[in-house]
């Protein structure tokens, strides 16, 4: 298994020629309508993605532009339970016109793809919406990719179902969001912060956690977007000690010989 790192809270999975990608977007920047020719993201070659997995339909996690270039021919996007509010509608509505074959899978569902045996597993949605994280297996390794979720009560029945994972892949921003849609806001963070992302990991007794959706040094946000955790990376280190493992956006690792050692 090689897992490459794309923007935000992306990734590329590869098994035995059989290729995965788990939120994938376009450049995120364009989410906000900047463009910024500049700053070049990694993204999977056009037809070579064999299915996708998305936790949740908020536009920086469901980039349907980018899955229907990067998808092969009738390839499966795997998404939770529909959803059509303010903050999920645009997403679902593109999702329907775009032809894709969308696949719902629930809570500790499994899909088989090839080499990977992939499960739905719970999660909770700071915002609300519907989400879940994905558990991908192939050649004897396990990873869980977690999206954008709060902390919850569902790690230690994860652990027992699924474990013990090889690597886990956990947002660490602790987003504070004040949205329009929203309102009154909350002061608490929408997403994990680096502490409680290193506590899951724990809890889910992984070898390595691989910190995702803090990428400051591309991402261009406009004023007012949402209030983060200063220095989360370095946060995230200190409170993960030895299972901390920064991946550079771009940076592939081979499974077998670098992420698991």
């Amino acid at each position: 298994m090689r897992i490459r790192r794309l923007a935000w809270a992306g990734l590329e999975i590869e098994a035995d020629g059989t290729t995965v990608v788990v939120d994938l977007v376009q450049h995120p920047n364009e989410l906000f309508g900047i463009r910024d020719p500049r700053v070049e993201l990694p993204v999977p070659a056009d037809g070579s993605v064999d299915a996708a997995l998305v936790t949740h339909l908020h536009p920086d996690h469901a980039g349907v532009p980018a899955l229907e270039r990067a998808l092969k021919p009738g390839a499966p996007v795997f998404r939770p339970a529909a959803f059509d509010d303010v903050l999920t509608g645009p997403v679902e509505r593109e999702l329907a016109a775009s032809g894709l074959a969308a696949d719902v899978v629930g809570e500790w569902e499994r899909r088989e793809l090839g080499p990977f045996r992939i499960t739905a597993v719970p999660a909770v949605d700071g915002l609300g919406s519907p989400q879940v994280s994905w558990v991908v297996e192939a050649g004897g390794k396990r990873v869980l990719h977690g999206g954008d979720t709060l902390f919850h009560g569902a790690w230690w029945a994860i652990a027992r179902r699924c474990g013990p994972f090889d690597a886990v892949f956990l947002p660490i921003n602790g987003p504070v969001v004040d949205d329009p849609a929203l309102q009154p806001p909350s002061p608490f963070p929408a997403a994990l912060t680096p502490r409680q992302a290193a506590v899951a990991a724990s809890i889910l007794g992984a070898r390595t956690a691989v910190p995702i959706h803090h990428d400051d040094e591309y991402l261009i946000k406009p004023a007012g977007y949402a209030a983060e955790v200063d220095a989360p990376v370095a946060e995230f280190r200190r409170h993960a000690a030895e299972l901390a493992r920064v991946m550079d956006v771009g940076e592939w690792q081979d499974f077998e010989s670098e992420l698991a050692a």
